[in-house]
């Protein structure tokens, strides 16, 4: 039998209910204790008469007026004259005192909480065209450095940052890691990023452009999934197409990820990207800092938009109408991307240009004439193909990739060693797609930072050696440490065989890409830096992550290193439309240029390379320079 419910459980469950309502409710009470009193004081000396000896008795309005400054200020009784009236004022002063005395630990805890919740970073954003970035990792900084160099000619630029970390920890972070923001204005908020309630803090709706990042931990790829999924699918959306350049680590989640952000969706494949640049610089030195170049800010980069002035010509005459940038492909109505397509393909109304420049606003026609010295083009010398042997040492997740996309590019009879200190290692080689006619895999558990191990290896013996960092199972910075030690050691195993051995090294924090130029290696991919860069670019081009899909796919145009003497005679200065037509007659399109040596006095630590020069510039060129062109073969 339940207990009948009396009119005092209800008054104190309405009680219990105004308190849980927080500061304003107790402050309400506060108020309403206080009114009581400062009634019942003001009735009191009214009714009674009582007033200070020698003056006459008060009204109830001076009563209450006399009551409530007392009951605010413990001191305005000091000259009271009386006792009756003495005792009435002492009991409002001592009533006044516990409740301003509540009131100021209500007010002091209130602003507490208030203060507590700002610094949690819970407030709703109010910014317009503002750069949103989901998830932490230890790319943000690179991706934040990028934006901020790209944000340097827009007015009030901002970057709004959400994650399941400490907004100050974030704010702190980010102003030891970046002391210099230029003009660009940074701003925190805690949340979960696949929830949809915290991604409306920072206001996706007015957003200039969208960054997911891949969270460290397990379930990198579902949380960014999800991610996706929330702000494409917000009932509240704004009904104009989002910019989204989302971070995915397993290319078996690609499909998935586009299915769910659809055209809205820039995809870029972390590991794939990284791995078909090892792969490519390992093959020839330099290209690294070719990609580096085209992805960051700070120098040349791929922008893609319309040239009304092209609108009838040939691929091939515009490539030649560009004195300070480079025409490199065409991007179609429908969407799609062609980069270096045939020479007499005519480029139509509404189709854009894909071009190399320093700045979207350097972009524009040749006014002039120009000259090319067609006496220097050489013909298309033979190509002979070998097969090659290839070292891998140290792995990681990418090392599958690796190893797949190596053997599409090697000549048949091409042999690849494995060596390296993981567990797993012999069933992960085993278990391996890749092109087994072009490729025969060997592998070998060994130290790899222990030169005896690596003597037995024959290293001097291959053609190209590619040195991975374990970070699938060391933080980044023991992962970068164990590779500096193996690219020592191999320093050592070169200088007592006094050859030269081509080692590519892949990098995880760009931080330790200083120190590791002691080891004269000759090139370093940092992999962390170069998704961020192109992070940074997607959000920036809607077509970048499709530039570089072709860049990178071996069916598509890619981007060699190849001997200037290829090309053009050395014994003169030649200008760079001499060497852009030499190109165009083999159906390539021309976009720089490499000096041999010129790696130690280049202060970008971009390898000596020279993207986009000014074509109508003479260069002597030397023996060992090289050609940095992109061609179907």
């Amino acid at each position: 039998m339940t207990r009948p419910i009396t009119w005092r459980d209800r008054a104190r469950y309405q009680f219990d209910k105004s308190m849980a309502a927080g500061p304003i409710a107790l402050i309400g009470w506060l108020a309403v204790i206080s009114l009581i009193v400062i009634v019942l004081a003001g009735l009191l000396l009214a009714v009674s008469g009582i007033a200070q000896d020698g003056g006459e008795p008060v009204s109830f309005i001076e009563g209450a007026w006399e009551s409530l400054m007392r009951t605010m200020d413990a001191g305005a009784m000091g000259g009271d004259v009386g006792w009756s009236f003495r005792g009435i004022s002492l009991a409002v002063t001592v009533a006044g005192i516990f409740v301003f005395s509540a009131l100021i630990g209500v007010l002091s805890s209130g602003l507490d909480e208030k203060l507590d919740e700002l610094r949690k970073g819970r407030s709703h954003v109010l910014e317009k065209d503002h750069t949103i970035i989901f998830n932490w990792s230890p790319s943000i900084f690179d991706v934040i450095s990028e934006l901020v160099i790209a944000n340097r000619s827009r007015r009030r630029p901002r970057i709004v940052i959400m994650a399941g970390k400490d907004k100050v920890e974030m704010e702190d972070e980010i102003a030891d890691k970046i002391p210099d923001l230029g003009n660009t204005r940074i701003i925190c908020r805690s949340g979960d990023p696949t929830d949809l309630h915290d991604i409306n803090i920072v206001n996706p709706q007015a957003s200039r452009a969208i960054v997911l990042l891949s969270p460290e931990g397990d379930y990198a790829d579902s949380q960014v999934i999800k991610t996706i999924l929330a702000l494409v699918n917000d009932p509240s959306r704004r009904p104009e197409r989002y910019r989204i350049a989302a971070e995915i680590r397993d290319a078996a989640n690609a499909e998935v990820a586009r299915i769910v952000g659809g055209s809205e969706l820039q995809l870029v494949l972390a590991d794939e990207l990284i791995s078909r640049i090892v792969v490519s610089s390992s093959r020839q030195s330099g290209l690294s800092g070719v990609y580096t170049e085209l992805l960051d800010f700070d120098g040349s980069e791929i922008y893609a938009l319309e040239q009304p002035d092209l609108v009838g010509k040939s691929f091939g005459a515009a490539v030649m109408a560009y004195d300070t940038s480079t025409l490199i492909g065409i991007g179609t109505t429908d969407g799609k991307v062609h980069l270096n397509p045939a020479r007499d393909h005519v480029i139509a109304a509404g189709e854009r240009a894909i071009l190399i420049a320093e700045d979207d606003d350097t972009i524009r026609l040749r006014t002039g004439d120009f000259t090319v010295d067609r006496d220097v083009i050489r013909p298309r010398p033979p190509v002979t193909r070998r097969a090659e042997t290839t070292l891998l040492l140290g792995w990681n997740r990418r090392g599958p990739i690796i190893t797949q996309e190596l053997s599409r590019y090697v000549p048949p009879g091409s042999r690849l060693m494995i060596a390296a200190d993981t567990p797993e290692l012999l069933d992960e080689v085993a278990a391996m797609p890749y092109l087994k006619e072009n490729l025969s895999v060997e592998c070998r558990v060994i130290d790899t930072s222990n030169r005896a191990a690596l003597d037995a290896l024959d290293v001097p013996s291959f053609d190209h050696v590619l040195v991975l960092g374990y970070s699938d199972h060391l933080a980044a910075q023991p992962a970068d440490t164990a590779t500096l030690v193996t690219l020592l050691q191999l320093r050592k195993i070169a200088e007592a065989a006094n050859t030269h051995i081509g080692i590519v090294s892949e990098m995880i924090d760009v931080r330790n890409r200083d120190l590791a130029a002691v080891t004269r290696a000759d090139d370093f991919v940092v992999s962390n830096k170069l998704v961020s860069l192109m992070l940074a670019q997607a959000s920036e081009n809607e077509l970048m992550a499709d530039i570089f899909d072709e860049l990178l796919d071996e069916d598509g145009s890619e981007i060699y290193m190849r001997a200037v003497t290829d090309y053009i005679a050395i014994d003169r200065p030649v200008n760079f439309y001499t060497i852009t037509l030499a190109a165009l007659m083999r159906g390539e399109v021309a976009l720089g240029y490499s000096k041999a040596g010129a790696a130690v006095r280049d202060a970008r630590g971009l390898g000596g390379v020279v993207v986009n020069p000014a074509k109508g510039e003479a260069v002597q060129y030397e023996a060992g320079d090289k050609l940095i062109i992109l061609a179907r073969d």
